[in-house]
């Protein structure tokens, strides 16, 4: 049996995704485009990483 559990992050986590999903008519084309465009105007946020570091993060075959 599931329990509840409930985290107050996690529900405004989601109740933000879904107006941003409202504002785009629930269309994923508009959503991927409006993620693309954040994206973008936020690029000289992003960290970069080497491919060692990726490779790190990716499980042992």
């Amino acid at each position: 049996m599931k329990k509840n559990l409930s985290d107050p992050v996690i529900d405004e986590i989601r109740e933000v995704r879904h107006r941003i999903s409202e504002r785009c008519n629930h269309e994923p084309k508009r959503l991927v485009a409006y993620y693309m465009e954040l994206q973008e105007q936020y690029r000289d946020r992003f960290v970069e990483t080497s491919k060692d570091d990726q490779r790190a993060d990716q499980p042992a075959a």
